[in-house]
C-alpha cells in the first residue's frame, strides 16, 4: 500500500493527483522532428486505444507514464493494484497482432492521420485473456462487453513501456486536461464528480444538484459533469450526440455550482473495477468527492437478461477504496417523480402515499419516434430537441 504524503493535502486549493504529481508527458514542439525520427516503427490506434493514449498523456490516468509492463498489468488483473501499491481499476495496455514488434522499439502511435506519441516498448507478451475477463469483470462469457472486447477486438499481443506525447486526438467533443479543469475550480472547496454515459435527463439533475448538499459536502462545493465521451456499449447514444445534449443543457441551466468537462474514456462496463478507475481519474481532475449510482457501470447479459453484477456491489467497493485516495463517496439517491411534490426520494414517497409517475427509457425512445410530447419532468426540452434533430 502506498504511503503518499501529498494524496490527502491540497495544492493551490485543490486536491493533490493522485500519487502527488500530475503527470504530463507531452514533449515540446522543437523536439517532435527529432523524437520522431527515433521512431523505427509505427502503429495505427484504435478508438480505444486513441482514448488510453490521451488519459495517460495529459495524466488522467496518473501515476501512470506509459502502457502497464507485464508485471502491473497480472497485478492490477488479480489485485486492482500495481506493483507499486497504486490502486488501479482496470490494466491500461496497447495492443497489436504484429509480430515484427519487438523489445526496444520506438513506436510512432498514430490514429487518423495524426501522430499521437512515440511508445518505447519495453516488454511484449501474449496475455492470458481468460484471466484477465475473470479478475477485471468477474466473468468470461463473452455476453459481457468488455469480454467480448478484449476476446474479438484486442489484437494477440500486449506491449508495454512509457510514453512521449505528440498530439492529443482531435475530437468533436474538446476534452478539457487535467491541469485546465482543475485551474476552474474554486479555492479550497470540495468537488463532487457525476459520471454519466447518457443524456442526463431531469431525475439526474435532481440527482447531481442535491449531492451538493450532503452532509460531507462543504457548503460552497461545486460538482464537476464529467461524461464519458468515448466508445461505450453498442447500444448507447453516439458520444457525438451525447456532447450536443450536454452543451445545450449547460446553456439552458446554467448553474454556477455546475462546472462541465467531457472525459476521452472508453467504456468497459465493469462495474465495481470501473467505479475505481472512475474515481481515480476524477482525483486527478481534482475531484474530492464521487457519485456513486445503483449498479454504476453495470451490465446484463445479452441472453438471459440476467446482471453482471448485485446493484451495490460498485457502491461498496468504491467505499472501501475511498480512504486510500483521499475521497469520498457520495451514494446516488433513489428519485421519483411525484404529482404532489415532484422530486422526492422513493422511501419518501412510499412512507407519505404519494403518486409516483414513471416514464421507461423504452416509452422515452417510443415517444421520441413518434413525435410525442415528452413531459418536463423527466427530460429537458434542450435535450429533446437534441434527440429529435439526430
Amino acid at each position: 500500500m502506498i504511503s503518499n504524503q501529498s494524496s490527502s493535502t491540497k495544492q493551490s486549493g485543490v486536491i493533490a493527483p493522485y500519487g502527488g504529481q500530475l503527470v504530463d508527458l507531452i514533449v515540446p514542439l522543437d523536439q517532435h522532428k527529432e523524437i520522431k525520427e527515433s521512431a523505427n516503427k509505427s502503429l495505427e490506434c484504435s478508438d480505444r486505444n486513441a482514448c488510453d493514449i490521451e488519459l495517460l498523456v495529459i495524466g488522467g490516468f496518473s501515476p501512470e507514464r506509459g502502457f502497464m509492463l507485464k508485471a502491473d498489468y497480472d497485478s492490477v488483473v488479480e489485485n486492482h493494484r500495481t506493483t507499486s501499491g497504486y490502486l488501479f481499476g482496470l490494466p491500461i495496455v496497447m495492443d497489436t497482432d504484429r509480430d515484427d514488434i519487438s523489445t526496444g522499439d520506438h513506436v510512432l502511435l498514430t490514429y487518423k492521420g495524426q501522430d499521437l506519441a512515440i511508445l518505447e516498448v519495453e516488454e511484449k507478451w501474449e496475455p492470458d485473456k481468460v484471466k484477465e475477463a475473470q479478475g477485471c469483470y468477474g466473468t468470461t462469457s463473452i455476453e459481457h462487453p468488455a469480454v467480448r472486447m478484449i476476446t474479438t477486438e484486442r489484437k494477440r499481443f500486449y506491449i508495454g513501456g512509457n510514453l512521449k506525447g505528440l498530439e492529443l486526438p482531435k475530437r468533436i467533443f474538446p476534452c478539457k486536461t487535467p491541469y485546465e479543469v482543475r485551474s476552474e475550480l474554486p479555492f479550497g472547496e470540495d468537488v463532487v464528480a457525476f459520471q454519466c454515459r447518457n443524456p442526463i435527463h431531469r431525475a439526474h439533475y435532481e440527482l447531481f444538484t442535491r449531492a451538493l448538499t450532503a452532509s460531507n459536502v462543504s457548503k460552497q462545493a461545486v460538482v464537476l459533469v464529467h461524461p464519458t465521451c468515448g466508445p461505450t456499449q453498442q447500444d448507447d447514444i453516439p458520444g457525438s450526440i451525447r456532447f450536443q445534449t450536454y452543451e445545450r443543457l449547460a446553456e439552458e441551466v446554467n448553474n454556477s455550482q455546475i462546472r462541465w468537462a467531457y472525459l476521452p474514456y472508453a467504456m468497459h462496463m465493469a462495474g465495481p473495477r470501473e467505479a475505481l478507475q472512475h474515481m481515480i481519474i476524477r482525483r486527478n481532475y481534482g475531484c474530492t468527492h464521487f457519485i456513486i449510482g445503483r449498479d454504476m457501470a453495470g451490465c446484463k447479459s445479452s441472453l438471459s437478461g440476467e446482471d453482471f453484477y448485485g446493484p451495490y456491489d460498485a457502491q461498496n467497493f468504491a467505499r472501501e477504496c475511498a480512504p486510500e485516495l483521499s475521497m469520498e463517496t457520495v451514494p446516488s439517491l433513489n428519485l421519483v417523480f411525484t404529482e404532489e411534490e415532484g422530486y422526492v426520494t422513493a422511501e419518501h414517497a412510499e412512507a407519505r402515499g404519494l403518486h409516483v409517475k414513471k416514464l421507461s427509457g423504452t416509452q422515452f425512445r417510443k415517444m421520441l419516434r413518434n413525435g410525442e410530447e415528452i413531459p418536463e419532468w423527466f427530460a429537458f426540452k434542450s435535450v429533446v430537441e437534441v434527440l429529435r434533430s439526430t
